[in-house]
Parts: structure tokens; sequence; C-alpha cells
């Protein structure tokens, strides 16, 4: 490893490291001497790794304590990235395409996969009059049972967050026929429920 590219390597194999460990947010990663044995790399070139992580927010370091996983779920990279990336209007509309095209599917998986638990959850979750329409497609895509898909719905949604273009609180009565056409298992109502939900054409 040589140049620039020494820190990139080095945060790769730190992630490696993490994962073989085990470690979760909260947990205190080793510290520059022992990453650096550990690593066989110089203390500089693991400081400058540790630097970009933090920068990212993916870690923190306490004064006298040490250097900690931060609960990236809640970073603002995406809310920064957004800044720079989503700034015309085409931009957001294929993200806000995209989100509503992996929504479709994690329906139609759903449907695939459905059981009386699942549900059950969700009749429950609508009972209240408002609903928190990320809460909601959050158990949906969940449900859905892709793991895959689900990560890139949640960056999806967080870009949509950002970009105030995301829709929050809805009535109950606007899931109502999608939730129907789930305890029937008729996919063509439940999609046709869920257009209607997004104000989408037929096309998508």
């Amino acid at each position: 490893m040589a140049g620039s590219k020494v820190y990139i390597e080095i945060v790769k194999q730190l992630r490696k490291m993490i994962n073989a460990d085990g470690l979760k947010s909260g947990d205190k990663i080793p510290s520059e001497r022992e990453l650096s044995e550990r690593l066989n790399v110089g203390r500089s070139s693991v400081r400058e790794a540790l630097r970009a992580l933090e920068l990212l927010g993916l870690i923190e370091t306490r004064r006298g304590e040490g250097t900690f996983i931060k609960d990236f779920q809640n970073h603002q990279l995406v809310q920064l990235l957004s800044t720079f990336i989503l700034q015309d209007e085409k931009a957001q509309l294929d993200v806000f395409e995209t989100k509503c095209m992996i929504e479709m599917d994690s329906l139609r998986l759903f449907i695939k996969k459905v059981n009386k638990e699942s549900l059950e959850s969700l009749k429950e979750y609508l009972s209240s009059d408002m609903i928190e329409d990320g809460d909601f497609f959050n158990q949906i895509v969940k449900m859905a049972d892709n793991h895959l898909l689900y990560k890139i719905w949640v960056i999806l949604k967080d870009y949509c967050q950002a970009q105030g273009s995301e829709q929050t609180k809805s009535y109950k009565e606007d899931y109502a026929d999608l939730l129907k056409g789930l305890e029937r298992n008729d996919e063509e109502k439940t999609l046709s429920a869920y257009r209607e939900l997004r104000k989408l054409s037929t096309d998508l």
C-alpha cells in the first residue's frame, strides 16, 4: 500500500476487523497502537483512516476514554451528501421513483411471504388515527425479508427526508385499501391502492 490509497485500504481492513470482533454501536475500538500492530501499518496511516471515519460521523473520540463506534443510522452523511448531489429536480425525482419501486416490490414480496403475525402487526399499527408513513413502510420493507432492498430503501428514504419531499404523516384511512389488498393477497388491488396513496400514474 502506498500514497493516498493507504488509509482507504486501512478503512476496509478496519471494517473487516469490526465485523470479525462483533463490535457494534457504542463499543470501543482498539487504540491506534493496537490497530497499527494488528493491521501491520504505520500509526500515522491509522490516524488518517480514523480521522476520515470520524469526519463521516462513523466513530467518535472521547478525550481520556478512547474511540467508539457511533450509531451511524442517525449520522448526518446522507443529509450532507444530499446537499451536493440532489440539487436538480431530475435527481430528486429519480430518488423518489426508485424509492417507490422498492416499496412496490416489497409489497409484492410481502404478499408472497405474508403470515398472520405480520398482518396483525400492520393492523395494530394502523389502529391509530395518524400514521407515520416512514414507520409504516419500514415495517413493509423489513417484512419483505430482503436485506439489500431494505438497506437501499433506508438510504433513499433519508435522502427524501433531507430534501423535504418525504411524506410524513397521513390518516389511517389512506392505508385502508392497501391493507385490504394485503389481507386478500391481492397484488393488483394492493399496488393500485399504493399508487393512489403516492399519487402515482399507472406507468410506475
